[in-house]
C-alpha cells in the first residue's frame, strides 16, 4: 500500500487531498490502494456530505474563534480536529477486495483493521454504532466512506491529546445519534486515547503494510478542488 503522510497548509486543501487521492487511484490503469496520515495544526469543524450545517455547528462560536468550517465528500455528521487528533484514510481498491462493494463490509474490514493495529495501544476498544471506535461508552474514533467505480475511501478520526471541551463549544447536539449514545452530551460521549501520534502512526503503518514508496500527491487536483469546492462557502453551507 502506498504511503502519504502529509499535512498541507490549509484546512481546504487537507479536505481536497482525501478525495484528489481516490479519483486518481480511480483513474490509474492497475488497482491502486493508499493510506494517508494528516493532524490539522489549528482546530476545524467538518461536516458531513448531506449535513445541514446550521443544525450540527455554533456557527457564531466557529466565526468568532476563526475556526473554519467545511463539508468533505463523505457522509456522516460534523466532527472537530485539530491538534491531538490524528486523521487516516484509506483508498481501498474493489478488485483487490471485491467483498468491500458490501458497505457493511467495508465498515467492518476497515474498523476490524484499526482495532487490530491499536490492540496494544487501546485493549478492550470496539466497534460501537455504524462506524465508531469506542473504550466502552466513550467514541475516540468517528468514520464515514465514499464510495467509486472501482476504489472507496474511507477515513475518518483517533482522538489522542484533543482538545476534548472544544467540541462541545463548536458542535449543537447531533440530529442523528448512535443508540450507545443515550442522549449522551459530546464531554460525556468523547474520550481521548493514551498513546502519541508517533505511536499511531507507527500502529497504523505496520498493519497496513504502507511503505515508504511515498506517491505524488496530486497538487493540481487539490488546487482544483480547492476551488471548485472546499474553498468555496457555497459548498460548505449547500443544503
Amino acid at each position: 500500500m502506498h504511503l502519504v503522510d502529509l499535512t498541507l497548509a490549509t484546512p481546504a486543501g487537507n479536505l481536497a487531498l482525501d478525495e484528489a487521492l481516490l479519483e486518481a487511484s480511480e483513474q490509474s490503469a492497475a488497482p491502486r490502494e493508499v493510506l494517508r496520515l494528516w493532524e490539522s495544526p489549528v482546530p476545524i469543524v467538518v461536516v458531513g456530505r448531506s449535513s445541514q450545517v446550521e443544525l450540527e455547528v455554533d456557527l457564531e462560536y466557529c466565526r468568532a474563534q476563526g475556526i473554519a468550517v467545511l463539508r468533505r465528500t463523505s457522509g456522516g455528521a460534523a466532527i472537530v480536529a485539530g491538534p491531538g487528533s490524528l486523521m487516516y484514510a484509506a483508498v481501498l481498491s474493489y478488485d483487490l477486495r471485491p467483498e468491500l462493494r458490501s458497505l457493511d463490509q467495508a465498515h467492518r474490514f476497515v474498523l476490524e483493521t484499526t482495532l487490530s493495529a491499536l490492540a496494544q495501544i487501546a485493549p478492550g476498544a470496539r466497534r460501537r454504532g455504524t462506524s465508531d471506535l469506542a473504550l466502552g461508552e466513550l467514541k475516540f474514533s468517528g468514520n464515514s466512506v465514499r464510495c467509486k467505480r472501482r476504489h472507496l475511501l474511507y477515513h475518518g478520526t483517533l482522538l489522542y491529546d484533543f482538545d476534548l471541551p472544544l467540541v462541545a463549544r463548536c458542535l449543537k447536539m447531533p440530529p442523528r445519534q448512535p443508540d450507545y449514545r443515550h442522549g449522551r452530551a459530546h464531554g460525556e460521549f468523547i474520550t481521548n486515547l493514551s498513546t502519541t501520534a508517533a505511536e499511531l502512526r507507527r500502529a497504523l503503518l505496520a498493519k497496513w503494510n504502507a511503505r515508504g514508496d511515498t506517491i505524488a500527491w496530486q497538487s493540481a487536483e487539490v488546487d482544483r478542488l480547492v476551488s471548485e469546492r472546499y474553498g468555496r462557502e457555497e459548498w460548505t453551507m449547500q443544503r
